[in-house]
């Protein structure tokens, strides 16, 4: 069975007995305040595991938060999991989609094809009533072996040296006030503002409410902003929400996709990185 990069609740439903079937809650650790009226956070899933992009899937090494860790790391905590190379894994999140494409993005990273995520998260799960448990803690043991894509994520000096490069887009999650300076960042210490030539494209434009827009809805959105053939690299506060939009462009059917994985918590604290205000 070959997986399409989003699934929905009947689906998965429909397919939960499946012999290899990995289901993953990828839910920050510590989500911000603004989304933290979560009904139901102690529920999940029957039988999913949690996937923690905070902690055990991050490399603590960098001084921001949830940097994608290295193959060795990844492929321990995977296996943890039970994720195996023949897996086929759904990821979900608490919120509808939020988390969610961030652990795709990661899985997809190191090579893994049948990863999906699930379109309505645990709202519409929950709402449809289908079979949910108490959050649990469970050891797997799986085989999965990582076949690191290095061009999934690019650093600072990549989107420094490539700023004015017409064929590398960079595309920015966050609201348009913080894109614009003229609303503060909610990290102490960062600078208002964007990197120049990039694109504001904030990630609520892509959902309807907890769930993606339809293919064509993203694409009467993307079409105008001139990406075709160019190389696109994704930014928001802090690699999350970029995702988001970097998981909406693959819809669409974009490809030679990138996380700029420091992002503005690391921009906006370096004054030799370039800012634009509005």
């Amino acid at each position: 069975m070959d997986l399409p990069s989003l699934v929905s609740t009947d689906w998965l439903h429909k397919n939960l007995d499946h012999p290899d079937l990995v289901v993953l809650d990828a839910t920050l650790a510590k989500p911000k305040s603004s989304i933290t009226d979560i009904k139901n956070h102690d529920l999940q899933i029957s039988g999913a595991q949690y996937f923690d992009i905070d902690n055990k899937f991050s490399d603590k090494s960098y001084d921001l938060p949830h940097m994608m860790c290295d193959a060795g790391q990844f492929q321990k905590e995977a296996g943890s999991l039970g994720i195996n190379n023949d897996s086929l894994v759904v990821v979900y999140d608490q919120h509808g989609v939020y988390s969610s494409p961030r652990a795709w993005w990661m899985i997809k990273s190191m090579g893994h094809k049948n990863v999906a995520v699930l379109n309505g998260g645990l709202p519409d799960w929950i709402e449809k009533q289908y079979p949910t448990e108490k959050k649990k803690s469970t050891d797997g043991v799986g085989d999965f072996q990582p076949k690191n894509n290095d061009s999934c994520f690019v650093d600072a000096n990549f989107v420094l040296e490539t700023i004015d490069d017409e064929n590398i887009v960079v595309l920015d999650a966050r609201s348009k006030g913080r894109f614009d300076g003229t609303e503060p960042e909610p990290r102490a210490g960062l600078r208002g503002g964007h990197i120049p030539n990039s694109i504001s494209l904030p990630f609520p434009e892509v959902l309807h409410g907890t769930k993606m827009k339809s293919k064509d809805e993203l694409q009467q959105i993307l079409s105008p902003l001139g990406l075709e053939g160019k190389r696109l690299v994704f930014s928001c506060g802090s690699g999350l929400t970029a995702c988001i939009i970097l998981f909406a462009t693959h819809l669409a059917g974009y490809e030679n996709l990138s996380v700029y994985d420091g992002s503005w918590t690391e921009w906006g604290q370096k004054e030799e990185l370039l800012v634009v205000k509005t």
